[in-house]
C-alpha cells in the first residue's frame, strides 16, 4: 500500500516489475485524486500515469472505466511494457480502521480485480488470449475498416471532381 496526499492505493497488478513507488510519487498529480484506479506504464524510461473510474461511476465515460483498462493497455502502451495497476482504497485517515476491520476482505477484492485484469486462456483454440480479446480486435478492425472506407470515399470524390 502507498499513501500519497490523503489517498491510499493498493497495487492490484505489477507486470514486469513496473511498480516503482519513488517514481510514482514523483509523477503523481492531484488530478489523479478523482480516479478509483491508476495505471502506470513505462515507455522510453518515463512513467506515464492514467486514471480510471469504477465501472458504475455516474460521471465516467466508457473509455475511462475499469473495464476499458485492458483496452488502454493494449492500444496505448508499448507492447509488453512494464506497467502496474493501483486501486484507491480510502482516504488516509480511514486506512487504519479499514486495515483492522477489512484486511481479509480487501485482499479478496484485490485478488478478484487482479483476476479480471489478467488474460485467461482460451481452451477452444489453445491461445493464451481471452475470448473477449477477439471481440476487441474485431471492433478495432471494424473501426479501421470504417476509416479506410471513408478515406476511399473522400479520395473517390476528389478524383471525380478533378476530372
Amino acid at each position: 500500500m502507498i499513501v500519497v496526499g490523503n489517498k491510499s492505493y493498493e497495487v492490484l497488478k505489477d507486470h514486469r516489475n513496473g511498480w516503482n513507488p519513488e517514481a510514482f510519487r514523483e509523477r503523481y498529480s492531484e488530478v489523479l485524486d478523482r480516479y478509483d484506479y491508476i495505471v502506470g506504464d513505462w515507455g522510453y524510461n518515463q512513467l506515464r500515469l492514467k486514471g480510471f473510474y469504477r465501472d458504475n461511476h455516474p460521471k465516467a465515460a466508457k473509455d475511462s472505466t475499469f473495464s476499458s483498462m485492458s483496452d488502454y493497455i493494449n492500444e496505448y502502451c508499448n507492447f509488453g511494457c512494464a506497467h502496474f495497476v493501483l486501486q484507491k482504497t480510502k482516504e488516509h485517515k480511514d486506512v487504519k480502521e479499514r486495515e483492522s476491520k477489512d484486511s481479509s476482505e480487501g485482499k479478496e477484492m484485490a485478488k478478484e480485480s487482479e483476476v479480471e485484469t489478467e488474460p485467461k486462456a482460451n481452451k477452444d483454440n489453445g491461445s493464451d488470449k481471452p475470448h473477449k480479446e477477439s471481440r476487441e480486435h474485431r471492433s478495432q478492425r471494424e473501426h479501421r475498416d470504417g476509416k479506410e472506407s471513408r478515406r476511399e470515399q473522400r479520395e473517390g470524390k476528389t478524383h471525380k471532381s478533378t476530372h
